[in-house]
């Protein structure tokens, strides 16, 4: 299986390396589009989703990346990959893909330097509820709201901070900064 990393800005190395653990996995970086048509799911990294968007856009990436999330590919978006991926911004007016039926509100978890690590209670399956995983939050976004089709998957104080919709994952941590390998296996394992 060829897992691309959109490797534009942001954290996309640590995801990189995470899936290096994976033995069934490739991992390829996405930078042009014939990148984007190689993989059979993309990950869309942590940064800043501003930048991010304007870099899909000058690179001819924007529709093509539309395109095939629309159509099925597996994607899992973190931090900035999540705003990005989000139906609505508060009180923001930047570019998004409007793929995933939640509401966000950006860096809602505070300033750089009031990241911060937690543990957080993560329901895998009917099999799985309620297990712990590590989760590290860096100026991360807050879902505010989430659609009738959306999973919440985890939760950090009430707040869903891991959801799924269809063939879409996204966090509002980063489980690729952390020693666990359960999210990223999930997310090969369920939704690819």
């Amino acid at each position: 299986m060829r897992i691309g990393v959109l490797a534009l800005q942001g954290g996309y190395d640590p995801h990189a390396r995470t899936l290096a653990c994976f033995p069934e996995v490739q991992v390829s970086l996405v930078r042009y589009q014939a990148e984007l048509d190689s993989v059979d799911a993309l990950i869309l990294p942590g940064g800043e989703s501003t930048t991010i968007g304007k870099l899909l856009v000058l690179q001819g990436l924007w529709e093509p990346l539309r395109k095939r999330i629309s159509g099925g590919l597996p994607v899992f978006g973190t931090c900035a990959g999540m705003i990005l991926l989000s139906r609505q911004i508060l009180g923001s007016q930047q570019l998004i893909l409007g793929l995933l039926d939640i509401s966000v509100e950006r860096n809602a978890y505070g300033r750089q330097v009031e990241s911060f690590e937690a543990e957080v209670e993560v329901s895998f399956s009917p099999e799985r509820l309620n297990e712990k995983a590590p989760a590290v939050f860096i100026r991360a976004p807050r879902i505010i709201a989430v659609g009738p089709q959306v999973t919440v998957m985890a939760k950090h104080e009430g707040t869903p901070v891991l959801v799924r919709e269809k063939n879409i994952l996204a966090a509002s941590f980063h489980p690729e900064l952390t020693d666990s390998l359960e999210v990223h296996r999930y997310f090969l394992n369920q939704v690819c």
